[in-house]
């Protein structure tokens, strides 16, 4: 299946680096949260296909996490990981907020397989959005394709994917951390400047000789697009 997109909660560096690299070499995106607090900040605040969580986390335990964020109507399916495989573990689990539950020592193939079961379930019978719209900025998913005022911008692809991320949290403001992980798929030193060369050039491109500008900088914090008239 196309690549998903993926947080791995989990405590234990060396799992969560094979996990990351494995789920990688597979072709999908994987994000890691090390305790239970910056894991259920991501998953609140990301987009992300399918959670993977450990069930015993520093700060903030598995179970609670899962429970938190369906509090809020954060409704990603979660797969828990845990080394309690007995019924009344997987019973809590479930109860708790989880989609499934896969006790540990585990293949890797059986993880990824119920992934992307609860991926495809996801994504069952939801049309993907494939056109954005801001003001008068109107970006084609599928054929690549970007106007403004009816007019044709051309694009890099890395500018078209970032440009994507940004108008798919329209009004959000977006991070750099954010846009290392979901743009370019990888971790930069956070002080590269990569970024605000891209953006810089995406600026350019799509607010140069226009009345009203759409991409802002929110100063100490990241990026966003939105309707400046509003």
């Amino acid at each position: 299946m196309s690549g998903m997109r993926l947080l791995i909660i989990e405590d234990d560096a060396e799992a969560a680096t094979y996990l990351v690299k494995a789920f990688r070499e597979q072709g999908h995106i994987a994000d890691h949260a090390t305790d239970g607090v910056d894991g259920y900040a991501r998953a609140e605040a990301g987009d992300y296909d399918v959670l993977i969580v450990d069930r015993m986390l520093p700060k903030l335990d598995g179970l609670s996490l899962i429970s938190s964020l369906r509090a809020q109507n954060v409704e990603t399916p979660a797969l828990i990981l845990s080394a309690l495989g007995q019924v009344d573990d997987r019973v809590k689990g479930l109860r708790a907020g989880g989609d499934d539950y896969l006790p540990k020592p585990y293949a890797f193939s059986e993880l990824l397989a119920r992934v992307e079961v609860l991926s495809r379930r996801r994504n069952a019978g939801a049309a993907e959005q494939t056109v954005y719209r801001i003001a008068d900025l109107e970006l084609d998913r599928l054929s690549h394709k970007l106007t403004r005022a009816g007019k044709e911008i051309p694009l890099q692809p890395r500018e078209f994917r970032l440009l994507e991320y940004l108008m798919r949290n329209a009004g959000k403001v977006v991070t750099r951390t954010m846009l290392l992980e979901h743009v370019w798929d990888y971790h930069f030193d956070p002080q590269t400047n990569v970024i605000d060369v891209h953006i810089s050039r995406l600026r350019s491109k799509i607010d140069k000789g226009q009345d009203t500008p759409l991409l802002h900088t929110i100063r100490g914090a990241g990026y966003m697009i939105r309707d400046g008239a509003r």
